[in-house]
């Protein structure tokens, strides 16, 4: 019987392991000051009718700290580039010169960083109760095992050494990104 509840825990901390990497994901499209391609990686462009993930299109570079450039592969889909960086929520004119896009990030004030860490800080909140959600949904298959009391109690246990090691990973990542959006 234990195996299998050693297996749903290896499952569980797979699942924990997933919220990480979509919180680092997530949390890299937030723009900072900094041009960074990851605050590219939401955006599609309507490429022959099909929805095509920008930097599938192009090659992006940062030649500037404040500054990213789009080069894309074929040159005839820049109108449609723009058009899919105008639509996007990132507030910056895009600068076509014919070969590519040049997108220059204005200096963030001190009020609009302040407002941007209490967003993290809020995603953070989404992501531990993500993780809290998967404690409970392995807390609720162990107790279907109807493994005796104190094996029982041993495996709770280990979920919840599991559930702190990641709450605080994502805290980790949280204030990694909140020092990066104060450090300008």
């Amino acid at each position: 019987m234990s195996e299998l509840a050693d297996e749903l825990l290896l499952e569980n901390e797979e699942k924990m392991t997933n919220v990480i990497t979509s919180c680092q994901h997530e949390l890299n499209t937030v723009r900072t000051g900094r041009a960074n391609p990851g605050v590219l990686d939401q955006i599609y462009v309507d490429y022959y009718g099909a929805p095509t993930q920008l930097k599938s299109l192009a090659g992006i570079t940062s030649p500037e700290a404040n500054q990213l450039y789009i080069k894309p592969f074929d040159k005839s889909c820049l109108k449609d580039i723009v058009q899919a960086l105008n639509a996007s929520n990132l507030g910056i004119n895009p600068q076509n010169d014919g070969t590519g896009i040049r997108l220059v990030f204005p200096q963030m004030t001190e009020e609009r960083r302040k407002e941007l860490v209490k967003e993290v800080s809020k995603m953070g909140e989404n992501f531990k109760v993500q993780v809290r959600n998967v404690r409970r949904d392995l807390n609720d298959a162990i107790k279907k095992l109807e493994l005796p009391e104190d094996e029982e109690n041993a495996y709770k246990d280990d979920v919840q050494k599991l559930t702190d090691k990641y709450i605080a990973e994502v805290e980790k990542v949280v204030d990694i990104k909140s020092k990066e959006l104060m450090s300008f």
